[in-house]
């Protein structure tokens, strides 16, 4: 049995496929970082008020109900975290709140926040990807944002993609790639994309030949020197380099495709560069095709 002691890896449950699916990452988190698991429901219809309702309440039998639902969905995803990973130590509850609220109060003493990417029936669905946005720029703890299952999801191919941008939270996206690649005995993909306005420079088109050049080999070798150290102190992990041109968000949704997870800071480089990174993340998270952290 894991430490319950350690900080838990807490997945928040809607009911919905996505958030099974998420029950079902987060237990395999748990597991390889000997951490608990605690599966978190909030219940917005036990609060004192319940937004758009014009103060009226529904009748007990239809709170019955929905506790008996919330019953069925927590049992269930103790299940499946059994199923997952029957080392680890759940915990199971119903908080009062809306799920953006509960979580992100959560977020304070988890290791990992793990949620969904889409909720149960499309309005719900848009209030869960709120919620992700929410814990991705507020939450005190990195977010893990799951899609629905994809056959060979967990492929022993499939790497763990890192963006790597120098940025202090850059760096915490590291430190979360390189365990999680470690932990799952998976290669790394180290990608660092520039452009004109990462570095200062509009080109027109005669000019930029050359000059790109020697900024690409300047990036290539900024990618080396941030990686040296990790590369040290995970001697384990399989790195690979991939430095280009192009948007972040672009070149990271490319790799995607073939990834098991990506991985993102909350914010990079100051000013312009930070807000890039920060719209970066959000694309991630609305677009890409498997589960995305977003390090904090």
């Amino acid at each position: 049995m894991r430490n319950s002691t350690a900080k838990p890896v807490l997945v928040g449950l809607d009911g919905s496929p996505t958030s099974f699916e998420a029950v079902r990452w987060a237990a395999r988190e748990a597991s390889l970082r000997s951490a608990p698991l605690h599966v978190v429901h909030a219940d917005v219809s036990a609060s004192d008020y319940v937004p758009d309702t014009l103060g009226t309440s529904a009748p007990e039998s239809a709170n019955e109900t929905a506790r008996e639902f919330v019953r069925d969905w927590l049992r269930s995803a103790a299940e499946i975290a059994a199923s997952e990973a029957p080392e680890v130590v759940v915990e199971t509850g119903v908080r009062t709140g809306s799920a953006r609220t509960v979580l992100l109060d959560e977020s304070t003493t988890a290791r990992l926040v793990v949620v969904g990417s889409r909720g149960l029936g499309s309005f719900s669905g848009v209030i869960l990807g709120s919620v992700a946005i929410a814990l991705c720029q507020h939450g005190q703890s990195p977010v893990a944002v799951i899609r629905e299952p994809d056959e060979g999801e967990e492929a022993t191919d499939r790497p763990v993609v890192v963006g790597v941008d120098g940025s202090r939270a850059g760096e915490r996206a590291l430190r979360w790639a390189f365990e999680t690649a470690s932990a799952r005995s998976a290669e790394l993909l180290a990608v660092h994309a520039w452009h004109d306005l990462v570095v200062g420079q509009l080109w027109t088109r005669e000019q930029a030949e050359e000059p790109r050049a020697a900024v690409q080999a300047d990036e290539e070798r900024l990618l080396s020197e941030v990686l040296a150290g990790w590369r040290a102190d995970y001697p384990d992990v399989a790195v690979h380099e991939l430095v280009t041109y192009g948007k972040p968000a672009r070149c990271l949704l490319e790799q995607a495709r073939r990834a098991r997870l990506v991985v993102v800071g909350a914010r990079g480089r100051g000013g312009l560069a930070g807000l890039l990174l920060g719209s970066t993340s959000q694309t991630l998270l609305h677009h890409s095709p498997c589960p995305v952290l977003v390090a904090r």
